[in-house]
């Protein structure tokens, strides 16, 4: 029985945020984030990092691919199955994907219709901040931990993730390269040759 609840709230907690989540997986990320390690404390931070880490090294997206590799965690180690992991895999990945699904079998349905109807063109254009927001979100938990002790929070660098120097150097880097060279590369990119 407490099997089948696992897999319940498994199953609810991925629909929720395949639900919610706009902009892709790495939007989702910090809502995952929220539900598998603080809300349900199911995973720790340090295995949750180790898990984006390789769901960013394996072919798909990296919404669904910590979705599957958190599926099977909660599920292996609540039960001691192998299988029942391989299921757990399966509920939070297929959970995760439905309202994305059906999403999209709705949008397509009615896109021709709404298309040119200017509340549904200011809810998409509203949509994109949100996005921008959620994926930034998700670098900074990456990056800072964060821990309660009553009302006052402490932070600190989880360093896990910023082994040494060089990371740090890299993380500036690509935080210059976006910030200062889109302008020049698309300006670049699409002048007349």
């Amino acid at each position: 029985m407490d099997t089948l609840i696992l897999f319940l709230q498994l199953f609810g907690t991925f629909f929720l945020i395949g639900a919610f989540t706009f902009g892709g997986g790495y939007a989702m990320l910090s809502l995952i984030q929220g539900q598998v390690v603080t809300a349900h404390q199911w995973i720790s931070e340090s295995t949750f990092t180790d898990i984006v880490a390789i769901s960013q090294m394996t072919p798909g997206p990296i919404g669904i691919n910590t979705a599957t590799y958190v599926g099977y965690d909660v599920v292996s180690k609540a039960t001691g199955s192998h299988f029942l992991g391989i299921c757990g895999s399966a509920t939070a990945t297929l959970a995760l994907v439905i309202p994305s699904f059906i999403l999209v079998l709705l949008i397509v349905r009615f896109y021709t219709q709404f298309r040119s109807n200017r509340l549904f063109e200011g809810v998409m254009s509203g949509l994109r901040p949100a996005v921008v927001g959620l994926i930034g979100a998700a670098a900074i938990i990456l990056i800072v931990r964060t821990v309660w002790d009553g009302a006052v929070p402490s932070f600190s660098i989880v360093e896990e993730n910023f082994p040494d120097w060089k990371s740090w150097v890299l993380l500036a880097a690509a935080f210059a390269a976006a910030f200062w060279g889109e302008s020049t590369l698309s300006s670049s990119f699409w002048a007349a040759p």
